[in-house]
């Protein structure tokens, strides 16, 4: 037990509803939160008792919205977006169970609350339904850019993913068509219409990096050099944006989480909040990748619920979503970040939000 009550401040306390609070405060009895409020109301509440800085934040548990845990064991690296691909071709073998436990053990020690995790294998998806304490999605992902295959694809996957559902607990069962330039247009027809009827979240990949969008609007860049090295067909592009193209194949809902969408502009944005889908945003990796500043600006203005995520220890230093909200402290304002980092990834996740009220456990806030 601690020796007598104090209130716990920080440059932002939030209690996982209503509205971030610059000036608000904990008052701490014990191992127990004893009351919530704005730091003037507390110091009048229990006059005399110390006050605590606590740092940037308190908070509930944070969630990481997206990570693919599989490549827990790949050596960190930063350079360009399409490297970053050939950097995890070349080192497959270091994906697998024993790699996702290494990730979900780092979540575990963070204090995380929850995950969304991309599984790129079988075995990881097996592992993650029958092992995993901490709740979360994890999402099937699927690459088929060959669209003569996708009935085959597709046909194959399906059991798979009701065999899955039928197993879910604390882990639930969504899918993620990989990416505009990675999943075929009759492919990820099937697999969002697939979701929508099972109740399937999903999380698709868009608008991450330059190289992205001038495929997808011209089939130039790196991306082409690379398919072909890979010897899969390269398309007649659609020439929209990454977002539009999406749009158009009447992919986007509420059910359709968009992962990384840096590279947009204000239509594009438009779009994503008129369907109602929310985004992930993950600024390291994006740093790291050369994939350009998430416009936060943009998507606040419209409306649109943005999470957090690290993506993976690949292009990640750690999975420690709170490190995504430091590197932007002071460039955008921390009551977004911080919400974004809990609310935003729990409704991501389809979760409900850890929340701060008098009794809580003092285990179940987090100091930033």
């Amino acid at each position: 037990m601690r020796p007598g009550p104090e209130i716990w401040t920080a440059e932002v306390v939030y209690l996982g509803f209503g509205t971030p609070m610059l000036r608000g405060g904990l008052a701490v009895v014990g191992d127990h939160v004893a009351m919530t409020g704005e730091l003037e109301e507390l110091q009048r509440a229990y006059p005399g008792v110390p006050v605590v800085h606590k740092g940037k934040a308190l908070t509930p548990p944070v969630a990481n919205a997206h990570t693919h845990l599989d490549l827990s064991r790949l050596p960190y690296f930063k350079g360009p977006y399409v490297g970053f691909i050939r950097h995890v071709l070349a080192n497959g073998a270091e994906r697998g169970v024993e790699a996702a436990r290494q990730g979900l053990e780092e979540l575990r020690a963070l204090g995380a609350g929850a995950f969304g995790d991309i599984v790129a294998r079988d075995a990881v998806m097996d592992w993650l339904l029958g092992h995993s304490d901490l709740p979360g999605v994890a999402y099937r992902e699927v690459i088929g850019p060959d669209p003569s295959k996708a009935q085959d694809v597709f046909a194959a996957l399906k059991p798979q993913l009701l065999a899955w559902k039928k197993r879910e607990g604390r882990v639930k069962v969504g899918l993620s068509p990989h990416a505009t330039h990675t999943v075929s247009a009759p492919l990820f027809r099937l697999l969002v219409e697939f979701a929508a009827l099972e109740g399937l979240p999903v999380q698709i990949h868009v608008a991450e990096s330059p190289e992205e969008s001038r495929y997808v609007r011209r089939a130039e860049g790196g991306f082409v050099e690379f398919m072909r090295q890979m010897k899969l067909p390269v398309w007649p592009p659609p020439g929209v944006s990454p977002v539009q193209y999406l749009a158009d194949l009447g992919l986007l809902g509420p059910g359709v989480t968009l992962v990384h969408a840096v590279q947009v502009d204000e239509a594009d944005v438009r779009v994503i909040a008129q369907a109602g889908c929310r985004v992930v945003s993950c600024p390291r990796s994006n740093r790291g990748l050369e994939c350009g500043e998430f416009p936060w600006a943009l998507y606040l203005k419209h409306g649109v619920e943005v999470a957090l995520g690290t993506d993976s220890r690949g292009s990640s230093p750690d999975l420690d979503v709170r490190n995504e909200a430091l590197h932007l402290w002071g460039k955008v304002d921390p009551r977004v970040l911080v919400r974004s980092a809990t609310r935003g990834g729990y409704r991501v996740l389809g979760l409900q939000t850890p929340r701060i009220t008098r009794g809580s456990a003092l285990s179940q806030v987090q100091s930033w």
